[in-house]
């Protein structure tokens, strides 16, 4: 029964992040996780040992931020599986991004809609890494969708990936390791030495999830009536031109089914950072692929979804 409670939990928690993404004022764990790394950071980043403090960070953060909810979520299932299946839901609507991720694009959207380039460059700049001071309407619109590509992998299909094989606190430790690395995975030189071992362990832990939402992206595209042909064909020629080799899986797909290019050069902490291009400069990118991106996002996400009670499915009728 509490393969089925999970299930339930993991579909209610999706809905819950459809309706509400991220509430303000809201405690949210990926905040705790945030912080949590900020301590251990300090506690274990020392000059000439930056290497060894990165590994460090790595274990103490997979263990206590997996380690504490399996153990809440044990003790509540042992209460009773409403205490467990409320418990276990709102971890799960907390590790998915999806909500959040079409708010805040969606701003940047209606900005563009009102030709207020800098209202529209201040709210990319809330969802992404690159500089977006000098952005013209293209450019804004491209960062955005590139965001939206590569987060509905790392941000609602890989979490859900981890939930569907180990419940919320697999995919606590998978958002764990997400955060460190968008935390401390950068490769200059703050970083280089301390965040590799957070890099290195978020590309492998997003190895199988990205690919997997690169497939549900394509059927998705079909599904929404995108061009999933061009698709499937850029995905299978530029999933590899990024630095990460995940995150292009995604941003792939998504340019091929909007008939857009991505990537290309960009600004980072004031420094120009040279970047393959995904996909085919058909037309410049639009205010209105913002929208299409977030389309196949979800229609990936609930593909996902049922991917998951099948397989939950399979699980409880074998156990």
């Amino acid at each position: 029964m509490i393969i089925l409670c999970a299930t339930g939990a993991l579909c209610l928690g999706f809905l819950l992040d459809l309706a509400f993404g991220d509430p303000r004022g809201m405690p949210h764990i990926i905040r705790l996780f945030g912080r949590l790394i900020e301590r251990l950071e300090r506690l274990l980043r020392k000059e000439g040992r930056e290497r060894a403090g990165g590994v460090c960070l790595v274990w103490i953060a997979v263990i206590v931020c997996g380690g504490i909810p399996a153990v809440l979520l044990f003790f509540a299932y042992s209460v009773s599986l409403w205490a467990g299946f409320a418990l276990e839901s709102v971890l799960c609507f907390q590790l998915l991004a999806a909500g959040s991720l079409r708010s805040e694009s969606g701003k940047v959207l209606e900005s563009l809609a009102r030709d207020d380039l800098e209202a529209a460059r201040r709210n990319l700049s809330m969802i992404v890494g690159r500089d977006t001071a000098g952005l013209d309407r293209p450019g804004i619109a491209s960062a955005a969708v590139e965001t939206v590509a590569e987060n509905a992998s790392d941000g609602v299909i890989a979490p859900l990936f981890y939930m569907t094989f180990g419940g919320a606190a697999l995919g606590c430790v998978y958002k764990a390791a997400n955060t460190m690395d968008s935390m401390v995975g950068y490769k200059n030189e703050t970083y280089l030495l301390f965040g590799r071992a957070a890099a290195r362990f978020d590309d492998w832990l997003n190895f199988v999830p990205s690919r997997l939402a690169a497939l549900l992206m394509i059927a998705g595209a079909r599904l929404c009536g995108f061009d999933a042909k061009a698709a499937y064909r850029v995905w299978r020629r530029d999933r590899g031109n990024h630095a990460s080799p995940n995150a292009a899986q995604t941003e792939s797909v998504c340019a091929g089914a909007l008939g857009v290019q991505l990537g290309g050069p960009a600004r980072y902490f004031g420094k120009q950072v040279e970047k393959p291009t995904i996909g085919d400069a058909k037309r410049p990118v639009q205010g209105s692929d913002i929208a299409g991106a977030n389309r196949l996002m979800y229609t990936s996400a609930a593909l996902m979804i049922l991917f998951s009670i099948l397989v939950r499915g399979g699980l409880y009728a074998i156990l």
